[in-house]
């Protein structure tokens, strides 16, 4: 039986979203924002030479049809991504009002956000007296520090050193529909921040708050680092999504990454999780040779976002875009035959953009296994539908397959 791998390159947009103008923050609109497109011009400028140099090389992917789908979404020929595609390639556009990371994956998994997320206001404070509240009887504190929109690294370097004198947790917020707790892994406990998120989670989810999100950090003043035990506590999909409809026809699932805890662990029958991108990457080779017949690999890939397009770092970006094709091209010949793999993102996340947050883009859509040819613009569910018909699962949804 084929099997079926769906990588997602977390927030590796391509800009031309018809709705871009539409979502943005105080610094602007979305409109014009590009990820792969922007970071390849900067690389091609010199301006992306922090430890690697010269325009951006990803063959694979670009073999593939990465810049042909930059040049469908945007209109922008992007430099040196001018290859000539060996797999089927498109373009996706995102129907759900937001640019998460949950809407994201779902809707790949078919399911589109049916509600509109809830957000907390860009304002100081921006959490409501009950909520703040709630907070601190759950963490046993006297008061919350933070209590604002900002960047996990800024805000842990600005309060840290009053965490870890009064003990309170740091709670701040972003553009996208969550709610972050940072503390100290020694100081405050890992587990009694995990506990604190749990039991919050249900509270903020009855309000459409998509995600609480743990963000737990060690070291000392002047030199605190995030650690890999983060754990987001999303929302449940609203409907079965694709690890659903194939668990439920006996196929196995594997989950890489965060899908699990994107999808509440929904659908998912084997869940593989490490420190770093490498680590995942270990996984998804790992799991190309012993993967069961039939089988569908579901994995994030999420230091793109969370260490480069966040931080506005045009140069990791670059280099984890490198790094990260090289493994690909090590990985795609390992393939077994009838295998299919689907390279594409969730949101974007453009590095030269204005503030720190997401962008609203289209997304590319490149498969490797399904022959060659333009599939053009197609929908987020259309990828959850195409790799149904690969694997004969009943089809669900609104998808329509494009093999």
């Amino acid at each position: 039986m084929p099997r079926a791998f769906l990588i997602v390159m977390d927030s590796v947009g391509i800009g031309g979203a018809l709705d871009a103008g539409e979502f943005g923050s105080a610094f602007g609109t979305d409109a014009g924002a590009n990820t792969i497109g922007h970071i390849a011009q900067a690389a091609a400028q010199g301006r992306a030479d922090l430890g690697r140099a010269g325009p951006l090389h990803v063959p694979h992917l670009d073999g593939l049809g990465l810049g042909a789908a930059v040049r469908l979404a945007s209109g922008l020929d992007a430099p040196n991504l001018n290859a000539a595609p060996q797999g089927r390639w498109g373009a996706g556009n995102e129907i759900s009002r937001g640019k998460d990371t949950p809407s994201g994956h779902w809707e790949l998994a078919g399911v589109p956000v049916p509600w509109e997320w809830a957000y907390f206001p860009d304002q100081t404070p921006a959490f409501d007296d009950d909520l703040v509240a709630l907070v601190c009887r759950l963490a046993g504190t006297d008061g919350i520090l933070g209590n604002c929109h900002a960047s996990g690294l800024p805000i842990i370097a600005a309060q840290g050193a009053e965490h870890l004198r009064r003990g309170w947790p740091i709670c701040y917020t972003s553009a996208d529909s969550v709610f972050q707790i940072a503390a100290h892994e020694q100081v405050f406990g890992l587990e009694r921040l995990l506990k604190l998120c749990a039991d919050l989670a249900p509270y903020l989810h009855a309000r459409r708050i998509g995600r609480v999100i743990a963000r737990p950090f060690t070291g000392e003043v002047g030199n605190f680092q995030r650690t890999a035990n983060r754990r987001d506590y999303a929302i449940a999909p609203p409907q079965p999504s694709l690890l659903d409809w194939a668990q439920s026809a006996g196929h196995a699932t594997h989950a890489i990454g965060k899908i699990g805890d994107i999808f509440s662990m929904q659908g998912i029958g084997q869940l593989h999780k490490a420190k770093s991108d490498a680590g995942l990457f270990d996984h998804l080779d790992s799991l190309v040779d012993r993967a069961e017949d039939g089988a569908l690999i579901f994995a994030n890939f999420v230091e793109f976002d969370s260490l480069y397009g966040h931080p506005r770092d045009v140069a990791g970006y670059a280099r984890a875009l490198e790094w990260f094709d090289a493994r690909v091209g090590a990985w795609l010949p390992r393939l077994r035959a009838g295998d299919l793999a689907i390279f594409t993102a969730d949101h974007g996340n453009d590095p030269t953009w204005h503030g720190t947050e997401h962008t609203r883009e289209r997304v590319p859509v490149l498969c490797a296994g399904a022959g060659t040819g333009e599939i053009g613009q197609c929908a987020f569910v259309d990828v959850a539908a195409s790799i149904a018909a690969h694997l004969a699962l009943p089809q669900r949804g609104s998808g329509r397959s494009f093999l």
